[in-house]
């Protein structure tokens, strides 16, 4: 037995003119200090007053939240009481957003308890939406929640069906002007959920429609998005990383989101940047193992692909070519981090991939020694022959 879960979609231009008609009487937005300075927050909180609420903003989340920032977002919920949670941002603010509603509702639990077994009991207190402003990580979509453990240095997976958003407001007038770097690192993000949430072994029928789509507007619009920015791609990138997040939202991730997890984590790179870095490497790992299913992405996509080894071969080629037009880094050396630091780390790094929850799920788990190889390969730049 599965499950598809969803929030209400609100999509295309002017998508945001819809909260002025929500009913409720106070309204805490969980966002960043950039959101507020760009006038994102102000342009929330219009719409919002419009629809007779009152307002407050709690604007400390940070890129990877931490434990203890879901914690102090949490108290001021509590002493607002609002009926309504708002998410505004990219995918930390609204990961950060779900955690602060879950802490409101069950002010008993601690963040790193929150997983999808336990009855949360939620909206008792109030309701969330979610406002992307970025088109990568999907999260107005999901249920997961990725907060850092600053202490231990690791991302934890947490999440549960019930903290899924009751609404999701996809405008892309927010994306308008990202620069052309977090185009593309968003990008990416979306593009490895698209393909890993196919290929991973929680896959379904409900879900595969949905990445392969989102598979292909990436691949069609995220270079006109990062090269020119016209609204059209634009609007089709924010559309399929909203996609995306359905699509691996109901299935889950894979391999490298471990491996980029992990990286991330240590050594603070940006998510996108980590897990697109890793996907041609898992993909030529785990097509190794057998019983895959990239020639179905690759035939979607109008590559060549006679058997599963071909498709493989040339969705990794195009991953690799899709990296470099937009500039993105395609070895962990090019990230600027050393041979000496990358030495002292890897234990940890093998560590962290080891206990991530999109691990189980990857078409090919690797052992320590072959999460060691993974590793070593992509800092290199090494084709997968193991």
């Amino acid at each position: 037995m599965w499950f598809f879960n969803s929030p209400e979609i609100v999509f295309g231009e002017d998508a945001l003119s819809y909260l002025s008609e929500v009913e409720g009487k106070r309204a805490l937005i969980v966002t960043d200090r950039n959101m507020v300075e760009l006038g994102f927050a102000e342009r929330v909180i219009v719409q919002l007053k419009e629809a007779g609420m009152e307002v407050q903003v709690f604007s400390e989340v940070e890129p990877e939240p931490s434990l203890e920032t879901v914690k102090r977002g949490a108290q001021v919920a509590l002493s607002f009481k609002p009926d309504w949670i708002v998410g505004l941002g990219g995918g930390s603010c609204m990961d950060a957003a779900k955690a602060v509603w879950v802490l409101y509702e069950r002010p008993d639990m601690e963040p790193e308890a929150i997983n999808p077994m336990e009855r949360l009991g939620l909206r008792r207190k109030a309701r969330l939406i979610t406002i992307p402003t970025t088109s990568g990580t999907g999260a107005e979509a999901t249920w997961a929640i990725i907060l850092t453990d600053t202490e231990a240095r690791r991302k934890l997976g947490l999440g549960s069906r019930e903290n899924m958003a009751d609404m999701a407001i996809v405008d892309p007038t927010f994306t308008a002007h990202l620069p052309p770097q977090l185009t593309a690192d968003t990008g990416i993000d979306a593009l490895t959920h698209a393909i890993e949430g196919y290929t991973c072994t929680w896959h379904n029928d409900f879900s595969d429609g949905l990445c392969l789509k989102a598979a292909k507007l990436v691949f069609d619009y995220l270079p006109r998005a990062y090269e020119e920015g016209d609204a059209e791609a634009r609007e089709e990138m924010h559309n399929a990383a909203c996609i995306a997040g359905l699509g691996f939202g109901n299935a889950l991730c894979a391999l490298a989101h471990s491996l980029g997890h992990s990286l991330g984590a240590i050594f603070h790179i940006p998510h996108g940047r980590a897990v697109g870095l890793f996907l041609p490497y898992t993909i030529e790992f785990s097509v190794r193992g057998g019983g895959t299913r990239y020639a179905d992405i690759a035939r979607f996509l109008g590559l060549p692909a006679e058997n599963e080894e071909e498709g493989a071969a040339s969705l990794v080629s195009a991953i690799r070519g899709l990296l470099k037009r937009l500039g993105q880094p395609t070895t962990i050396k090019e990230l600027g981090i050393s041979q000496e630091e990358f030495e002292a780390q890897l234990e940890k790094l093998i560590e962290n991939a080891e206990n991530d929850p999109n691990t189980p799920t990857s078409p090919r788990i690797p052992d320590a020694e072959e999460f060691e190889k993974l590793f070593r390969y992509a800092y290199e730049g090494k084709a997968i022959d193991f």
